[in-house]
């Protein structure tokens, strides 16, 4: 837990909790007028005088400076206010348990797990001694149940609620991460298609047009002998580039997956790998039916295992298997590269450790799980997702 509260994605709940505490003001006030209750008039005062020009000044801020509104010590406010009204209305004992329930879980959703532990520890500290010393509507072991049970429903709901915010703001920055990586991938993949096909195709298709106009000028003079040569050095040539531009698609995946399986995916695309990366890649790999997104989930994370292991282990071969196992399918990658610390390179922003964190995200994806066992002798990766889910 972070005594830091963990950063709100829209302002707008903020400014609605606002608005929400100057209706249920308004509506203390207008109860107070209907109702003939016990110490009404100090009641209407504080309602009045205190909480409403209070309760006014914050849903201002929350508009015009939100963050200051979701300062914690508005929270801390509030609950002097509720330990005031008890104080000079001891009738409106389980009135304010109400209201001071609802306050606490409210003001953690937006302050996090430990700052909403605080605030209702602060709601039991500054409530509980006035119940004891008030004579308010209960006494005895009946008020002992009753604070107790005010005390635990305090904590559960600041803890919860914070928690709560806690795990929606996590999520809500791993998706951001997420994006980020994402879009940092396709820019670098773009950077090196574009490089790819500039030092490569496009230069053998100027060096081609270089080749067939000799051809035509050659034919102008009837030299037919070397229009032949310059022809088939052309053809040649064109053959070079479809195999380039073939292996630069199959590098980005296979697309075509509602055609593709799994094991003819990665057949396709091994022997590039092998060529990209100067080891062979030899697959083990069972005919398993898979829907596309687990044939995709898995594909992706062969692909950059395979990678990470060509570009960055040493590994001077890799296999790729793929086997149905207990209800799940299971590809299993292995090297013989030099090792890494997984909890060190997770933690990196280095490319190739990037590429550990989509590996996960993908199992996850699919209701997978991924496993990487690292040491000097190499390195094996094991993704398993459900066959059935």
């Amino acid at each position: 837990m972070n005594l830091r509260r963990m950063p709100i994605g829209s302002l707008r709940p903020v400014a609605g909790f606002a608005l929400l505490r100057v209706a249920m003001v308004v509506a203390t006030i207008a109860a107070l007028i209907a109702f003939a209750i016990p110490d009404r008039d100090p009641l209407l005062v504080l309602a009045a005088a205190v909480a409403l020009p209070l309760a006014l000044a914050v849903a201002y801020l929350a508009r015009r400076a939100p963050m200051i509104a979701l300062n914690p010590g508005i929270a801390l406010v509030d609950l002097a206010i509720l330990a005031v009204a008890e104080a000079i209305a001891p009738a409106s004992y389980a009135a304010v348990r109400f209201l001071a329930l609802f306050l606490i879980a409210a003001h953690a959703h937006f302050q996090g797990e430990l700052r909403g532990a605080a605030i209702a520890i602060a709601a039991i500290v500054l409530l509980t001694p006035i119940a004891v010393a008030e004579d308010v509507p209960a006494s005895g072991s009946l008020l002992a149940f009753y604070e107790c049970l005010f005390a635990a429903s305090a904590l559960a709901a600041g803890v919860f609620m914070g928690r709560l915010r806690t795990a929606e703001s996590a999520g809500r920055m791993r998706a951001n991460e997420l994006s980020r990586r994402v879009l940092e991938a396709e820019s670098d993949v773009r950077r090196r298609i574009a490089e790819t096909i500039h030092d490569g195709p496009v230069q053998e298709l100027v060096s081609m047009d270089m080749v067939l106009d000799a051809a035509r000028r050659a034919l102008e003079r009837g030299d037919s002998a070397r229009a032949t040569v310059l022809i088939e050095e052309a053809r040649t040539g064109a053959e070079r580039n479809i195999l380039s531009l073939r292996e630069e698609i199959v590098s980005l995946g296979p697309f075509a997956l509602d055609e593709l399986t799994l094991d003819l995916a990665l057949e396709q695309c091994a022997p590039a790998w092998s060529r990209r990366y100067g080891m062979p890649v030899r697959l083990d790999v069972e005919d398993v039916d898979l829907p596309n997104d687990i044939c995709g989930s898995l594909f992706g994370i062969a692909q950059e295992a395979v990678a990470n292991a060509g570009r960055h282990s040493g590994a001077t071969e890799v296999t790729v298997a793929v086997r149905r196992l207990d209800g799940h399918v299971e590809l299993r990658v292995i090297d013989d590269g030099e090792g890494f610390d997984e909890q060190a390179a997770l933690a990196s922003d280095e490319p190739g450790h990037i590429g550990l964190v989509t590996m996960r995200e993908r199992a996850a994806m699919v209701d997978g799980s991924l496993v990487i066992e690292s040491g000097r002798s190499g390195t094996t990766l094991t993704a398993r997702a459900p066959l059935a889910r």
